[in-house]
Parts: structure tokens; C-alpha cells; sequence
């Protein structure tokens, strides 16, 4: 074990206790409002953090890569949805683990592929698969009301090793809401599309047991669920700014940070370096629509993760970090050498840069916990 001080910079910090208390949460949010929990493991790529925020007799998970697939069932986890439109190029690999004994389905909104899947299928190798609904996000899917939906699921049945098994969608407009009532109000428009999507295509005789759903935000704020059958929330087990701002969640449930060093002071242009810059912070400005002033990432004390009195991440080269000071006495205070921590807007693409968690219990790292990167 060591301690903060200890760490070489920039390191990707993950608070232990916090991971568990958010994860319990969510499992016992989504028990409470009678839907199954198919974590989206995109956010932590880690089966340390599947391992906490799984329901234990499930084991059901979501993950945005093939090589995410790949590592958590080689980590156990055999009931995994690939939530990204699949394309002909990737269904060996699909098949690939599924003769390894993978449950993976997969995900599309295009008819066209109905006869690559079938010609991919000939060799004996079937294919489990979602239709994508959009619910009003505007990224990906059918519309739930439209005469697409019915004719690409005729498509896909019509399709020799072709099994649908449902319909899918991801509210991902809740993260520009205003405020909670928005958030409640698209929640309930993601509900019902993807459940009139799910009714329409069972009155036409087609079988749909799954109807999937689900983003941190409206998960978080749901209170009625029926007729979805599984939610996929996936950065609340870290959180962020940016869910903060949504009013997903407290400071407090802010799990993970960045630990940096203070490399310089400039002090005629008024600000401080950090060794943190657009690889260790990434330079996704999410939470700005709502709080222009957190820039890259709020700066905070390193041993308690106390705010350092509104000093923020403002620019960012590669490998620095700018904050801008208004008093020079932040010069004495924050040494060349001292270290901070930053919270990040978007935990999903911070995370993204490294290789591995320095899991704390207060100021003390007492596990590194791997992750799986790249696709």
C-alpha cells in the first residue's frame, strides 16, 4: 500500500467506498421499480467495477467494444449486450465468442444487414439480435411508431440463424436537460417509445421478451418503468461533473479524479501548470453547457478533495494543464511539486487514457484495479 503523495502523476484516482455505495444504489433503485440492471461497463471497462455493480444472480452487462466483450467473459460475465450497431466485418468475432460460450447479442437499425447475418449464419453460427429504437436522441435507431420498425423486423426473422430477441434505446438527449423535470419528462418519452416499439411489433406476431432502455440521468430519476424489461445506465458508478450539473448526483458521488503535480507558475500570464492536460483530462467540455466556469475539470485539494476555492482546469495542451489564478497567493500555496486532484467533466473519456485505477480508502491506495481500452 501507499499513499496519494506517493503516486507518480497524472494518476486516475477511484474512490472505493464511493463505487460501492453508488453501485448499490443503482441495483437496488432498479429492484425497487421491478426492472433487471444491465449495467453499460463502457464507463469503468473494469471487472472489478462489473464485479460490484452486477446483480449477483444475474451477471448481465452492456459494453460499446468487441475487445470489452472479450475481456469481461474472460472475467466470467457471460450475458453481455454489444450496444453499437454491428457491422458485417465484426460478426466473426461475434460468432467467436459466442462458440466460447458468450450470450452476446447485438445490436442494428439497418435492414440491409438481415442477409449479411443470415449468409454469416450458414456455417451453423446464429445470431442473437436487438432492434435500435430512437426515442428522441437522434443518433441511431428506428422510430418506435414507424413502418420501419415492423419491416426490418420482418427482415431479420425471415433471416436463417437470425433470432430477435427485442428492442433497445438510450435516451442520450437527457444529458443536454435543463433541469429534473426535463430529465423525468424524456425519461417517460424513452419509456413509452421503446414500449410502443416493443407492443407493435408483438401484435404483429413477432416475439420481443427484451425491451431495454436505460441512461445514467433517466435511471436515476425514474419512477415508473413498466413495460421495460432492463435499464443500462453506466457512468453513474463514477459519476462526474457533468452529471452533477444534470442533478444526478451529489459531489460527494463523484468517484473518480485525477491526481496531478503542479509543474509551473507563470505568473506574468496569471496562472498555474499541472501536469494534466488533454490526454490526462481528455477535452470533453460536457459540463460547461451547464457551469462554463469548471473549463476541463474543477481543481481540489488532494487529500480531502476539497474545492480549492473556484480554481479550474481553463486550457489544455497535450501534456499541461492551465489554471488561472486571481490571487498570487495561490502561488505559495500550490509549490512546484504539489499535487491536486481534478474532477472530470466526463468520466467515460478521462478514464479512457489509462490503463489502470489507483483505488483509494481515504488518502491511502490500497489496490490498482485493471481496465480493458481500445476496440
Amino acid at each position: 500500500m501507499s499513499t496519494l503523495a506517493g503516486l507518480d502523476t497524472p494518476a486516475l484516482v477511484l474512490d472505493r467506498s464511493i463505487v460501492e455505495r453508488n453501485t448499490r444504489v443503482m441495483r437496488e433503485r432498479m429492484s425497487a421499480l421491478g426492472v433487471n440492471l444491465r449495467p453499460h461497463l463502457k464507463t469503468a471497462k473494469s471487472a472489478r467495477v462489473a464485479e460490484l455493480a452486477v446483480e449477483p444472480t444475474r451477471r448481465a452487462i452492456t459494453v460499446s467494444t468487441l475487445r470489452e466483450a472479450e475481456y469481461f467473459f474472460d472475467h466470467g460475465f457471460r450475458d453481455l449486450l454489444y450496444a453499437v450497431g454491428i457491422t458485417p466485418q465484426k460478426l466473426p468475432h461475434v460468432q467467436a465468442l459466442r462458440r466460447r460460450g458468450a450470450d452476446l447479442k447485438i445490436v442494428t437499425d439497418s435492414g440491409g444487414l438481415a442477409r449479411q447475418l443470415a449468409h454469416a449464419a450458414a456455417g451453423g453460427d446464429g445470431f442473437d439480435v436487438l432492434i435500435e429504437v430512437d426515442t428522441g436522441g437522434a443518433r441511431a435507431g428506428v422510430r418506435p411508431e414507424g413502418a420501419e420498425l415492423l419491416a426490418l423486423a420482418a427482415e431479420l426473422e425471415s433471416a436463417a440463424g437470425v433470432n430477435l430477441v427485442g428492442v433497445m434505446t438510450h435516451a442520450g438527449h437527457s444529458y443536454h436537460c435543463r433541469s429534473v423535470e426535463e430529465v423525468c419528462r424524456v425519461g417517460r418519452e424513452e419509456r413509452d417509445g421503446v414500449v410502443l416499439a416493443a407492443s407493435r411489433l408483438r401484435e404483429a406476431g413477432f416475439a420481443c421478451p427484451v425491451v431495454s432502455a436505460g441512461s445514467t440521468p433517466t435511471a436515476v430519476h425514474a419512477d415508473d418503468l413498466t413495460g421495460i424489461t432492463e435499464m443500462r445506465p453506466g457512468v453513474y458508478v463514477f459519476y462526474d461533473l457533468d452529471q452533477l450539473a444534470l442533478g444526478s448526483c451529489g459531489r460527494g458521488d463523484i468517484a473518480l479524479s485525477v491526481l496531478a503535480s503542479v509543474i509551473g507558475h507563470n505568473r506574468n500570464e496569471g496562472h498555474l501548470l499541472i501536469d494534466a492536460g488533454a490526454l490526462a483530462l481528455s477535452k470533453d467540455l460536457s459540463a460547461t453547457e451547464f457551469r462554463p466556469q469548471v473549463g476541463y475539470g474543477e481543481v481540489c485539494e488532494a487529500q480531502t478533495l476539497a474545492t480549492l476555492d473556484g480554481l479550474f482546469v481553463q486550457r489544455v495542451h497535450q501534456e499541461h494543464g492551465i489554471i488561472p489564478v486571481a490571487d498570487e497567493g495561490w502561488f505559495d500555496r500550490l509549490s512546484v511539486g504539489a499535487k491536486v486532484r481534478v474532477l472530470p467533466n466526463h468520466a467515460c473519456m478521462t478514464a479512457a487514457a489509462y490503463p489502470a485505477y489507483q483505488v483509494v480508502e481515504g488518502t491511502t491506495v490500497v489496490e490498482v484495479w485493471d481496465r480493458t481500452n481500445g476496440w
